[in-house]
């Protein structure tokens, strides 16, 4: 088939399936420009818990696949590839991260919510770069945290609240991989520019932006700067919505160190294709599955996320 003809079949199964197709911002524009909903990390959990759909395919990694059917139980939730991973939730493994919790009693065990099922049960509180601090503001100034598993918005976190949260080494293969001296070289060549930054990058990074933010406050940034020239250090699906929304305006993206390309892409949000969608919608498969009782677990944290948001 062609990509029209796989288009209108995905169309016609998401209706005979009462099928909702949520995609974050990172994943290719043809499955942004299909998907029902797009959204970062937070609107995608907090959709999952309204939708009224049978089925949920989630066009992004693993964890965010597992946040819905730990949220939504009850619906059928599907994921164009089960091998799109999550380097950043592969730097927390259970086991290590509960031993790490287990030699630091009598503190509140914060994970971001780009962790696996199996470490959310192990936390307190679940945060999203878009609410981190917002929770983070509602404990007490002398409570004692931890905060895994991304030490590049822990350290942020940090910094714009004051605390001494304890942090788990780990980090994000995209974010980490921004090269600061591409930037000083962009912002002489873009004077007029805005430097603007996802949390999950380096302090030294963060440093030179002018702005901050989650993948949604970036977007929301760019529609109501009056800047014309954007710098933009986050994963490059985003573009495509900043461009979709702001037409006249000028985005370029931050490159990594390691590489001649001219941005920054995440090899597992890309996995997934429209192709691999249509497959997916047609065979209901590859299906996510959670054992009851861990799910029990891990969904409480969520809840409290997004009763605390």
């Amino acid at each position: 088939m062609d990509k029209s003809e796989i288009i209108s079949e995905i169309n016609r199964l998401r209706k005979e399936k009462n099928a909702i197709i949520m995609a974050h911002f990172y994943q290719e524009a043809d499955i942004q420009n299909i998907a029902d909903r797009i959204g970062d990390s937070l609107a995608l959990a907090q959709w999952a818990t309204e939708t009224d759909a049978d089925i949920i395919v989630l066009c992004g990694v693993h964890f965010m696949g597992e946040t819905a059917k730990i949220l939504s139980p009850h619906k059928k939730v599907l994921i164009p590839d089960m091998e799109a991973g999550c380097s950043l939730a592969d730097s927390c493994p259970a086991d290590k991260f509960e031993a790490f919790i287990k030699a630091h009693p009598d503190h509140t065990v914060i994970s971001y919510v780009n962790t696996t099922a199996d470490v959310k049960a192990l936390t307190d509180i679940v945060v999203t770069s878009t609410n981190s601090k917002k929770i983070i503001d509602q404990l007490p100034l002398d409570e004692k945290i931890i905060f895994g598993p991304d030490k590049n918005l822990g350290n942020y976190i940090n910094s714009i609240t004051g605390r001494n949260m304890l942090l788990w080494d780990g980090a994000c293969h995209v974010h980490e991989k921004f090269s600061v001296e591409k930037l000083i070289d962009l912002k002489r060549e873009y004077p007029d520019a805005a430097t603007i930054a996802h949390p999950e990058c380096t302090q030294p990074l963060l440093i030179l932006a002018d702005f901050v933010g989650s993948t949604q406050a970036l977007l929301n940034f760019t529609i109501n700067s009056d800047y014309k020239k954007f710098l933009v250090a986050t994963e490059a699906g985003i573009l495509h919505q900043m461009q979709k929304h702001n037409p006249d305006k000028i985005f370029i993206p931050v490159p990594p160190n390691d590489s001649t390309c001219a941005c920054n892409d995440c090899n597992f949000m890309k996995l997934n294709t429209l192709e691999k969608l249509y497959l997916c919608l047609k065979n209901e498969s590859p299906e996510i599955l959670i054992d009851e009782e861990l799910r029990e677990r891990a969904v409480k944290p969520i809840v409290k996320m997004l009763e605390m948001s």
